[in-house]
């Protein structure tokens, strides 16, 4: 597991297009700057609901976070659930 940027890939679906690929990495970007630096809530919430226009299927997303987190080190799941459970305007995931 390694985090520097662009050291690891994106787990991604054969079925979607070009622009859902790029959205879709937006996002994974999205959880690393929550992860890392900051993010503005509202863009992570617009992103993540992109995500799950794209991939709608509960049992693909968690698939895809199992992929991404083996890659990266960090949890799409326990980061919308950081975004969803605080409201301030600007945050940042910091793991216990």
């Amino acid at each position: 597991m390694n985090q520097e940027k662009g050291s690891f890939s994106y787990p991604l679906m054969p079925e979607w297009s070009t622009q859902e690929i790029i959205d879709v990495s937006a996002f994974y970007e999205a959880v690393e700057k929550l992860n890392t630096v900051e993010i503005k809530r509202a863009d992570f919430m617009k992103l993540y609901g992109r995500f799950c226009e794209i991939e709608p299927s509960k049992a693909a997303q968690k698939q895809l976070d199992s992929r991404y987190e083996k890659e990266s080190g960090f949890s799409i799941y326990r980061s919308v659930r950081f975004v969803l459970e605080n409201d301030k305007e600007n945050l940042k995931y910091k793991r216990r």
